[in-house]
């Protein structure tokens, strides 16, 4: 059978389950790690036939079945060139929890923090916890043996697996327990094998918690019970696929406090782990000052760890007890004995939960942060996962970090210190075929250096792509052949998951950001300042850490959080424009109809800006995709209908009683059908009102009265379309005693231009704009936005699109948002308090740039309780939600939370909601109006 013939009979036997279209095999062509593998398909089983069904079909036509969950391996062990089975969309069940035997039964695509959401009614947990645990499957861990930051108490998935049931290579079911397989002829064929070489098996393997490279079959010998649950973890998915899982749960202190102890440096921070495990942490974490320097260079992180005690190292050493002054206590010893024993070291003890997180987060974005060092350069994974014993740590990174400095390498290290495990980006350079050759050398003397240590190559990533050539270095020739001979009991065939651990390919080859990945490298419209001017650059800052895959937290990405498609979020959209910059699996280049497919559901709501470990700002490099793609040729309606409401609005403004006769004719809905079809707009979408006068009309018989001059920004949606939001907002600035006058002639930020990547309109009313604005830039006055997206685009992508001109970076200067300038008021507010409760739509482009605090400090000032949306956008997102083919993402975005809170809400509640967009959205979708800040301070003036 031929590739096609298996293409044929699995769509034919899978329906709906099943992808082979170019967007969704590029979205899949890496993972964590810096390998590709563009696979031929992507099933998403439902269920073990499923399974099997693949696994037999695909064995049959000789090509590679490789598992996948989260897609956060890290070394290349969830990619590859046949089918990839993704569990982590429809296998996704937690099946049985038994709090009597603290087991949990669960399908392989179950995400971590869901299961452990599940134990936790009863008082328990799942041990392992890697930094990925918002988005990473248990079966993904199972494949890796993952371990966390607890292992140091509670041990790797291995130590915490009961039983495995698996799909073989030939599509048959094997249940693997603690004492063997239900396949008696299995069984004796790997008794066999272990019996020819007990010496070496008990020498060689299962030496310190942390070895977790190659198999681990020291799990099958007599005096471990022959345990083949446990020799199956580990093995990624080379052996059988893992279909259901039993695990074991333990429990949870009752009460944790962590303490933070802060070193000279990293080494004499390795030095005392080793004690501080022994002393009973539950944790010790370690990481060095690099990694704070690389989160202190992202934008709004400028501060971060002021809560961090001096140093230039870190352990987080957690204790936990049944109190929480026993917590404290404990965890005020383990500070003491860190202090005691490093001269220069100090602690610090925090029991709010809160102020922890706070800490806990910086380490658990280690993996994102340190991809990109503190002055911009590029870090890449590689040598990540080495382990030594913990008493060897300290002269191990000695020695490491004197390896990097001999091949001129830079690196930040981080990791798990109590257990000897040490996570570490590089700055490769990659792009090369000498950059690959050089980053072979120094892997291969980096393994030669961990092994002379007494460590392993991998200490809880596995060895996947990355590492599994390095097995050589590490094990004997023997040993390599028991693992090899291990694998043939499984898969004689080498169907699953083939180059990793035996018969591995280089680990050179295959390389993402490898040799000619910027074969379509173009000077782009925006400078990309923090990528040096390089839109693939800026494209490689996703290294695939998952984040915006977590479901139930952060904002990031509001269009996977409803499809849970892989295309759909911020890491699937990078890798199509990744592989379109290739130009081998994706072409066509900027004309791509993959890459047009995979932007065309993001909301460009900003907050992979903000919420994503390295900042990658999709609404960018949408608009600067949108940009070159549709370049000389026709675009779609709604790009000018949208993309040129400044311009309608404006005109519709210049006639009076031209805006009211339209808002007459749009009623009629045989008219507003009309008006959709032949502007390209979603025909389920009531049609906005246009203000029968504009709030430049209505101000300008308005004597400006007041003391220090502002200047209020007229944005497009304010000024035409809600204009009782300006005057509210002109009331409430002369009642502070200010002056507000508004720009001279016509003014825009190029927002909807922006959005709908027609650049260089934007540009070009962007430079008209700060023409206008000059004399008000030049005296330093403030301007201040209404709009939160008009006032990010002043202050963000206005110095971006016009890097060199001085007048747009005082513009982004001095431009403020409405909550932001009365906050900083200097002088008593002349509110009232309004006592009433509210609900708070925070426009997601506020909420990425961090400017919201403000807003709630006023309103708390005011006595007004905010209950603030946590999902993200509204999912109307300007245009996006205009557009057809868009209605049911928009819809269900705001189902996740908006609507059904605003619903619940009773009539005296406040609905808040800064953006137009916002506002048209709860307005259309529940019939509430909602209401920004300004008319929200100008009621309390007048109760004042």
């Amino acid at each position: 059978m031929g590739t096609g013939s298996l293409e044929r009979e699995l769509g034919a036997a899978l329906p709906g389950k099943v992808r082979t279209d170019r967007t969704a095999c590029a979205a899949y062509a890496s993972d964590a790690s810096i390998y590709r593998r563009v696979p031929l398909a992507i099933v998403e089983p439902e269920d073990d036939a499923d399974v099997a069904l693949v696994v037999r079909a695909a064995a049959e036509a000789g090509v590679a079945v490789t598992a996948r969950g989260g897609g956060t391996s890290v070394a290349g062990n969830a990619i590859g060139t046949g089918v990839v089975l993704d569990f982590s969309r429809r296998m996704d069940r937690i099946l049985e929890i038994d709090p009597r035997a603290h087991t949990a039964r669960v399908q392989p695509g179950v995400v971590l923090d869901d299961l452990r959401a599940a134990a936790a009614v009863h008082g328990l947990t799942f041990a392992p916890d890697p930094s990925t645990h918002s988005r990473c499957t248990i079966g993904g861990m199972i494949g890796n043996n993952a371990c966390g930051a607890h292992s140091v108490v509670w041990g790797t998935t291995a130590d915490n697996v009961v039983e495995l049931r698996l799909i073989r290579a030939d599509g048959s079911a094997l249940t693997a327990t603690s004492t063997g397989s239900d396949d008696p002829e299995l069984d004796a064929r790997l008794r066999e094998l272990v019996g020819e070489d007990l010496a070496l098996l008990r020498t060689e393997l299962g030496r310190f918690n942390r070895q977790v490279s190659g198999y681990g079959l020291q799990h099958l010998l007599p005096e471990r019970g022959f345990d083949l649950a446990k020799a199956l973890v580990g093995s990624e998915s080379t052996c059988g696929i893992v279909t259901e899982a039993t695990v074991r749960l333990v429990p949870t202190p009752t009460a944790r406090a962590l303490a933070v102890i802060g070193f000279p440096d990293v080494y004499l921070a390795a030095e005392v782990a080793p004690e501080l495990a022994a002393a009973g942490a539950m944790t010790v974490e370690g990481m060095g000052a690099d990694l704070l320097a690389a989160l202190r260079s992202r934008p709004g992180r400028e501060s971060a760890g002021q809560a961090l005690p001096d140093g230039h190292a870190w352990l987080y050493c957690e204790a936990g007890a049944d109190t929480p002054g026993e917590a404290e206590r404990r965890a005020g010893e383990l500070a003491r004995l860190a202090t005691s024993r490093i001269p220069g070291a100090n602690s610090v003890v925090v029991t709010d939960p809160g102020r922890s997180r706070e800490l806990w987060r910086i380490r658990e974005s280690g993996a994102g942060i340190v991809t990109r060092l503190s002055d911009g350069g590029e870090a890449w994974p590689g040598w990540e996962d080495s382990a030594v014993p913990p008493e060897s740590l300290a002269s191990y990174l000695r020695d490491l970090y004197a390896l990097l400095d001999s091949h001129g390498l830079r690196g930040v290290p981080f990791g798990h210190f109590g257990e000897g495990c040490l996570h570490l980006r590089v700055d490769f350079q990659l792009g090369t075929e000498d950059g690959l050759a050089a980053y072979r050398s120094f892997i291969t003397e980096a393994a030669r250096l961990v092994v002379s240590h007494g460590g392993s190559v991998s200490g809880e990533h596995g060895d996947g792509r990355a590492r599994s050539e390095l097995l050589r270095h590490m094990y004997s020739r023997r040993a390599r052949d028991r693992f090899a001979e291990f694998k043939r009991i499984f898969d004689p065939g080498g169907v699953l998951n083939p180059e990793v651990l035996v018969d591995p390919a280089p680990l050179d080859a295959g390389v993402r950001p490898g040799p000619g990945h910027r074969a379509l490298e173009l000077t782009p419209v925006h400078a990309f300042s923090r990528d040096r001017g390089s839109f693939a650059a800026a494209v490689d800052r996703c290294v695939g850490v998952g984040a915006c895959r977590n479901l139930d937290t952060g904002s990031m990405c509001p269009s996977f959080k409803v499809t849970r498609d892989e295309v759909h979020s911020t890491r699937g959209r990078a890798r199509v424009l990744a592989e379109m910059l290739r130009g081998e699996s994706v072409v066509d280049g900027w004309r791509s109809a993959e890459a047009l497919e995979a932007l065309d559901l993001c909301l460009s709501c900003k907050a992979c800006a903000s919420d994503c470990p390295v900042n990658v700002d999709m609404a960018t490099y949408k608009a600067e995709f949108l940009h070159h793609h549709y370049r000389g040729r026709p675009r779609p309606r709604a790009h000018y209908s949208m993309g040129w409401l400044p311009v309608w609005t404006r005109l519709m403004s210049a006639v009076p009683g031209t805006a009211g006769a339209v808002n007459r004719l749009l009623a009629a809905r045989p008219v507003s059908q009309l008006v959709a079809r032949l502007g390209g707009i979603e025909r389920r979408r009531k049609m906005i009102r246009f203000a029968p006068r504009s709030l430049v009309r209505r101000l300008r018989r308005r004597e400006p009265r007041g003391g220090e001059t502002v200047v209020l920004w007229p944005d497009t949606f304010t000024n035409h379309l809600s204009p009782e939001v300006g005057e509210a907002a002109v009331e409430v600035l002369e009642a502070l005693g200010y002056r507000v006058v508004l720009p001279e002639g016509f003014v825009c930020c190029g927002l909807t231009w922006h959005s709908t990547g027609q650049l260089g309109t934007a540009r070009k009313v962007l430079a008209r704009s700060l023409k206008t604005l000059a004399p008000h830039l030049a005296a330093g006055r403030a301007v201040i936005g209404l709009e939160p997206s008009c006032t990010v685009m002043l202050r963000d992508e206005a110095t971006e699109l016009l890097p060199g001109d001085p007048r747009a970076k005082r513009l982004a200067a001095q431009t403020r948002t409405f909550g932001e300038f009365v906050a900083a008021h200097d002088g008593p507010l002349p509110f009232g308090r309004l006592d009433v409760e509210a609900i708070a739509q925070v426009h997601c482009h506020q909420e990425a740039k961090g400017s919201w605090e403000p807003d709630r400090e006023l309103l708390e000032r005011l006595g007004v309780e905010p209950d603030v949306i946590s999902a993200g956008c509204c999912g109307l997102a300007g245009n996006f939600g205009f557009e057809p083919g868009h209605w049911e993402v928009s819809q269900a975005c705001a189902e996740r939370e908006l609507y059904p809170k605003v619903r619940e809400a009773g009539a005296d509640v406040l609905v808040l909601a800064d953006g137009f967009s916002c506002r048209t959205q709860i307005d259309q979708g529940t019939s509430r109006r909602a209401t920004h800040l300004a008319e929200v301070l100008r009621g309390a003036l007048r109760s004042g």
